[in-house]
């Protein structure tokens, strides 16, 4: 497959899903979870492991939306999240519904707290400052390390990946917490690792091949590197997975956005950083032969 002359039909899929997500973000907004909006935390004490379909048997009372987390060291608690602001009377009531279903004594309730949304105004700007912080690293780094278009192109491809997790979040209205800042940002790290390393073949092969075009080396460091990419992603993608299958749901709230990060991070390094690289190369080498159009 020619990816540099099929641009364009990768760049407007990834369009595509991004400008679909951000309309939906723009009407209706990104469903932000407990983390970021307030509400209660209720925390109880089983005494034994239970599924979250016979927690949700009785939050689903007071509230459906309620997020329900597994704790403690033998998972024999429960953390229950809900944006709605609870009285008093109404957690005693649903902690008197898990008191009577399990035989629990006063003491079971471990913890019961209101939050506003201060916490997740820190979370979002310090999440804000590492992902610039970051970004800026590697810019510089790359332009040391390679040149300032692969920089441009590899920092792109990365802002590709967080628009496309957060559109998937917008148009499937799944809920934004602490964990799935933590995996964008994982992300970020992920997916520059498997750019980079085509990138690092583009150089070596524009080296050994000066007469080439851009177009063809570009295509055949791909092609050269894709077999590698995509064995790391789904290696990778197979251990998400199964963390998201078989795990209690705190893995799976991290794990969901990393398994969309994951196949996001993998197009964008093989259809959007590399081509792009080849769109900055192509319009330098315009400006050269018509530097008044320049």
């Amino acid at each position: 497959m020619n990816i540099v002359k099929n641009r364009k039909i990768f760049f407007s899929i990834s369009l595509i899903i991004i400008i679909f997500g951000m309309i939906m973000m723009t009407v209706n907004g990104l469903n932000r979870g407990i983390d970021f909006e307030g509400g209660t935390l209720i925390q109880i004490k089983i005494g034994k492991k239970i599924s979250v379909d016979e927690v949700k048997a009785i939050t689903d009372k007071f509230d459906k939306d309620a997020s329900i987390v597994h704790s403690g060291d033998k998972k024999d608690e429960i953390q229950i999240k809900s944006k709605k602001d609870f009285h008093n009377k109404e957690i005693n009531k649903m902690f008197n519904e898990f008191k009577e279903k399990y035989n629990l004594k006063d003491e079971d309730l471990v913890q019961s707290q209101k939050f506003g949304p201060t916490m997740g105004k820190e979370i979002r700007r310090k999440a804000l400052l590492s992902s610039a912080l970051a970004a800026v690293a590697m810019l510089i780094y790359i332009s040391w390390r390679f040149e300032f278009k692969f920089a441009i192109s590899a920092i792109i491809a990365l802002a590709h990946d967080v628009l496309v997790t957060l559109s998937v979040y917008a148009i499937f209205r799944i809920p934004i917490n602490g964990s799935f800042i933590a995996a964008i940002l994982t992300i970020l790290g992920y997916s520059i690792n498997d750019t980079i390393v085509i990138f690092d073949r583009i150089r070596e092969n524009e080296r050994l091949s000066r007469k080439e075009s851009h177009e063809k080396i570009i295509n055949n460091s791909i092609k050269e590197s894709i077999t590698r990419t995509i064995n790391t992603s789904i290696t990778t993608l197979i251990t998400i997975v199964l963390l998201y299958i078989l795990g209690v749901e705190d893995i799976k709230i991290l794990a969901f956005p990393l398994i969309i990060g994951v196949i996001a991070g993998t197009y964008s390094s093989i259809f959007i950083a590399s081509p792009l690289w080849y769109v900055f190369k192509s319009k330098e080498k315009d400006a050269k032969y018509n530097p008044r159009k320049a």
